[in-house]
This record gives structure tokens, C-alpha cells and sequence, in this order.
């Protein structure tokens, strides 16, 4: 029962996977120009009233991305038997994406004449939504993926404890929202949990 059902779900988490990596990259090629979280709020402003399109770009990839981490996780969950908490953090993870989407839509909605607190809150949501509470969720998500791996290892040892150091990083950036120096775990979290969640893809999908 088992085999069989590997077997037939194995190849398909590749989709969901890919489509995540494509918009993510996508997404961060689009705003990579964002003005960085201590950036003042005028300089804020100016950016969002001059790059409209871009911002809006950025925040539909961002939206589109949360929907095939969320199917990915579920794949991987059914595939490795694994507990719920891979899809509860992958849901939050999603939340965190989608969140920062929407942040970043009503920020590019602002005029000229709209003060520089409010340009700057919106980016605040924005970043927090996408950073330390997509970190938060993802990290869950592969802490259940490690979970279920562990005792069975059907996947590779250091993928495995890859995992394990890619969770603990994850926890340990959720703290960029009272200590300010560990927002560059942010982008470890982002960059290396895709990476992570590709390779876990692939082995499944040999499966």
C-alpha cells in the first residue's frame, strides 16, 4: 500500500515545487530594488510612487507563490506519512507570503501626498509578513518533514540534518523582530529552505 502509493504522488511534488522556485526567483528579481527595511519613510514613499508596476508585479508572484508551497507541502506530507505540523507550517509560511503580497499592493496604491509614516508601516507589514513569519511557518514545515524522515530515513542523512540546521536558523530569524542584526539569517531561511525543499522534491520524486 505504501510503495504503491509513493509511487503514484512521488513525481507530481516536483510541479508544485518548481512553480514555488520559479515565482519565487521571479518575485525577488522583480523587487530587488526594494528599499531595505531601514530605509526612512520618505525614501519609502518615493520608491513606491515611482515603481507602481514593479511593486505590483512583485506582489502577484509573491500572492501566486504561497498556493504551491501549500500543495508541496501536502504532497510530501502524504508521501512521507508525516504529522500535521507540515502542513500547519506551510499554511503559516503561505499566510506570510500572501500577507506580504497584499502589504505590498496597498503600499504601491499610495500617492505623493501620503505621509511617509504610513509608506513606511506598509513596508513594515510587508517585511514581517514575508520574512520572520513566513520564516516561522517554513521552519515548522520542515521541522514535520524532518520528523517524519528521521525515523524511517527515507531521505538522505544530511539532507535530513540539513533540515534540522535549516530549522533551527529558521527559529532563530524569527527573532529580526526584536533584534534587528539577525535579518540576514532572513534570506538563508528563503534562499536555502528552497534549495532544501528542491532536493527533498527530487528524492521523493524518485520514489
Amino acid at each position: 500500500m505504501t510503495a504503491t502509493t509513493t509511487v503514484r504522488t512521488g513525481p507530481a511534488v516536483l510541479a508544485p515545487v518548481a512553480a514555488f522556485a520559479a515565482l519565487t526567483i521571479a518575485y525577488v528579481a522583480t523587487n530587488a530594488r526594494t528599499p531595505h527595511p531601514d530605509a526612512s519613510g520618505p525614501d519609502v514613499l518615493a520608491y513606491t510612487t515611482s515603481h507602481v508596476g514593479l511593486i505590483n508585479a512583485g506582489a502577484v508572484l509573491i500572492v501566486l507563490s504561497a498556493a504551491p508551497l501549500a500543495i508541496a507541502a501536502g504532497l510530501m506530507q502524504r508521501i512521507l506519512r508525516g504529522p500535521s505540523i507540515t502542513t500547519i507550517g506551510a499554511a503559516l509560511a503561505a499566510g506570510g507570503l500572501t500577507f506580504s503580497g497584499l502589504f505590498a499592493w496597498a503600499g504601491a496604491r499610495l500617492t505623493d501626498s501620503a505621509g511617509p509614516v504610513l509608506a513606511r508601516t506598509l513596508a513594515d507589514l510587508g517585511y514581517l509578513s514575508g520574512g520572520p513569519a513566513y520564516a516561522a511557518g517554513f521552519g515548522l514545515l520542515v521541522v514535520g518533514i524532518v520528523m517524519s524522515a528521521l525515523p524511517e530515513r527515507n531521505l538522505p542523512e544530511w539532507l535530513i540534518w540539513c533540515g534540522v540546521a535549516l530549522a533551527a536558523v529558521a527559529a532563530l530569524s524569527t527573532l529580526a523582530l526584536v533584534v534587528s542584526g539577525l535579518g540576514y539569517l532572513l534570506p538563508v531561511v528563503r534562499f536555502g529552505g528552497l534549495l532544501w525543499l528542491i532536493g527533498v522534491a527530487v528524492v521523493l520524486s524518485r520514489r
